[in-house]
């Protein structure tokens, strides 16, 4: 079964997409949606070059599409029916683990683009699922996290005592509800490690972020 991912650069995405090869699967392009200008990505605000980086160690292509939240939805499903028709896909693997509206979502949009969707850490346990991660060779850094968490958690690489350290303080060590979010450095599906740029740090409104040089 052919399939494109849901590409964010994080290790949800990243974990779902090594065991949908697991299974069997067959990766053919990765799909990330970006902001308005096109310059970063809309969750986890990596820039261009950084994504292009792991499509390239994966020998993937990387599609990316400037959306507002208005025509998100809109924009989302075309892509995905041009990419089917391009790389006959067959499916859309998605690394939600279980806010049960974004399975709705997805379940909506791969049903308008004729894909099936698939969602591999469904429902798994949250601190057994980033530790398998690690285990399984996912090195993997946080790139933006709330206040709660602090400017101070940004840069840093996401080990088991780090993220037992979080679900100690009462922050979900797998970020699900967006308390944090993730940047691949490396793993198996890669040919090597990416190369980061320097990057220097901000506080926007309630948010932290990496911002890349």
């Amino acid at each position: 079964m052919n399939f494109v991912t849901s590409w964010s650069g994080g290790k949800d995405s990243c974990y779902a997409m090594m065991q949908a090869v697991k299974l069997g699967f067959m990766p053919k392009v990765l799909l990330n949606m970006m902001n308005e200008n096109g310059k970063i990505s809309r969750s986890h605000g990596l820039p261009l070059s950084i994504l292009n980086q792991q499509a390239q160690k994966m020998q993937l292509p990387i599609k990316t599409v400037p959306a507002t939240w208005g025509d998100y939805e809109e924009k989302f499903i075309t892509i995905l029916k041009s990419l089917k028709a391009k790389f006959d896909l067959e499916a859309a693997v998605f690394g939600d683990i279980d806010l049960q509206p974004h399975r709705d979502w997805e379940e909506k949009v791969c049903q308008a683009a004729s894909l099936k969707a698939i969602l591999p850490l469904w429902q798994q346990d949250r601190i057994a699922l980033v530790n398998e991660m690690i285990e399984n060779g996912i090195e993997t850094m946080i790139v933006s996290c709330n206040t709660m968490m602090g400017e101070s958690y940004l840069g840093k690489i996401l080990t088991k005592e780090l993220a037992l350290e979080l679900l100690e303080k009462g922050i979900d060590p797998c970020g699900e509800n967006g308390e944090f979010h993730t940047m691949v450095i490396n793993c198996p599906l890669f040919s090597e490690a990416i190369e980061l740029p320097a990057f220097t740090t901000k506080v926007y409104k309630d948010y932290c972020f990496v911002v890349w040089e």
